[in-house]
Parts: structure tokens; sequence; C-alpha cells
């Protein structure tokens, strides 16, 4: 099979959201900003990283939220994620278990879907 890995999600936001960004996936979920390379910097967004997770997010100039597509992220305290998440302002869902993986879903600041995912111990 020629597909070997995922390398990056990109998600949809619009033009001068930068700081709402950086205050949901920096600060509540505690991903890492990677500065975009200078030739893609001029189109706005912000990129998201770590050696697991890379989350693009770039601006759309019609932009929508996406309702239903979403990208899931495995979590290693979910509760604690979902208390930060509800403090700071975030609609999350109550975490239900589904095959030995309990999950919920965020809003980003935007209206983008994520989920959050833990395995049951």
């Amino acid at each position: 099979m020629p597909i070997i890995g995922l390398d990056h999600v990109q998600l949809a936001m619009p033009r001068g959201g930068e700081e709402r960004a950086r205050a949901f996936y920096c600060d509540v979920l505690g991903l890492p900003e990677r500065p975009k390379p200078a030739e893609l910097a001029a189109r706005g967004g912000c990129w998201f990283e770590t050696d697991a997770v890379k989350i693009h997010l770039g601006v759309e100039q019609d932009f929508r939220p996406s309702a239903k597509a979403h990208p899931g992220l495995l979590v290693s305290d979910l509760d604690g994620l979902l208390s930060r998440c509800r403090a700071r302002g975030f609609h999350a869902t109550e975490a239900e278990l589904i095959e030995a993986v309990r999950r919920a879903f965020v809003r980003d600041p935007f209206g983008n879907r994520i989920e959050l995912m833990e395995a049951e111990h």
C-alpha cells in the first residue's frame, strides 16, 4: 500500500482568528505552536505540532465550521481536559464509553468539532 502515514490535519478558520486559535490549541489543549514557513505565513493561520500530532489551521474566505468532520485526538486525562475546556468557556459534551474508549467532543473557538479520546483503564 503506498500510503504510509498521516502527516497532519488541516482545519479552517476565519481571517484574523490566530489569537483565538492559540488560546484554544496552545493554552487549553497544550499543543505548541510551530511557526509556519515564511512562504506560507502571509496567508494567515497557525500550525500546532508535537512529534505525534500536527493540526494546521488555514484561513478560509467563506469560512463555515466543520459540524461533522473532525480530528480525533488521543488524550491521557480526558476528565481534566474537559474541565479545562469548560472552565475556559468551550462547549464540551459529556464523556461516553464506546468499545473501551471514553470520548467526548469540544468545539474550537470557530465551531470546528474536535473529538477527545482516552482508552478505558
